[in-house]
């Protein structure tokens, strides 16, 4: 069945979320409360207060926020990327929705990233109805049987059903000898690089990166040569 898959009807996409503000101190009364109950159930030691833990809080999509959505596809052999980030996340949103409604709402489109299916896809579905974004259909995965969701997952793919493990994507782009552009940050700086630096655009480049990795990986699943540096075009 993967190797059925046709390649150019896949948008390949990854995310990037920071905590819904910078510091504890600035959450609002009602979310402070809430977070405190969240904090006491996924703390790992005694001494994890919910303030020494709120950095966690963009991985979940109640106490987080959608800061940049990278969107790649394959054509010709050439991958073209384009990024929707912005301080307003029903702007991206907003955007990222119109592109899913208008080029991918045929039944034999899909979604790919890593990890999609339990964090990247139901967090932007989310958020969008968080936002009062009415869901694209792609998106819009309520009451299908699994075989009529139309999305892919990397990770997933290469599990091959062991539900135990973890496996990033930087591993598997190593274990693969997949090319990676080095970069200056890693998902673990991206609040940072947002509160503090307020630098968007690179915490977009990076984002970018990762869903061409995600496409590369794909591509070496399906036996398929991997994309050339000088065909990558942003856009």
């Amino acid at each position: 069945m993967l190797y059925q898959l046709n390649i150019e009807k896949i948008l390949f996409l990854d995310i990037e979320t920071v905590p819904m503000v910078s510091d504890y101190d600035k959450l609002p009364d009602n979310f402070r409360r809430l977070w405190d109950k969240k904090a006491e159930r996924i703390k790992q030691n005694e001494d994890d207060t919910p303030d020494k833990i709120f950095n966690r809080a963009g991985i979940y999509s109640e106490f987080g926020k959608i800061i940049c959505i990278s969107a790649g596809f394959i054509k010709d052999g050439k991958f073209r990327v384009k990024s929707f980030y912005s301080d307003n996340e029903s702007e991206l949103l907003n955007g990222f929705a119109e592109l899913l409604n208008k080029h991918y709402n045929k039944p034999d489109n899909k979604l790919c990233g890593h990890n999609g299916k339990e964090f990247d896809f139901p967090y932007i579905a989310r958020r969008m109805l968080v936002n009062g974004i009415k869901l694209p259909n792609i998106l819009n995965t309520a009451g299908r049987k699994p075989w009529e969701v139309s999305h892919l997952d990397t990770m997933e793919l290469w599990k091959f059903g062991d539900r135990k493990n973890y496996t990033s994507l930087e591993l598997l782009a190593s274990i693969f000898e997949i090319p990676t552009p080095k970069d200056d940050i890693d998902g673990s700086m991206v609040a940072e690089v947002y509160y503090k630096e307020k630098d968007l655009e690179r915490i977009a480049v990076y984002c970018q990166k990762d869903t061409l990795t995600v496409a590369q990986l794909l591509l070496h699943f399906l036996g398929k040569p991997i994309i050339k540096e000088e065909d990558v075009i942003t856009i």
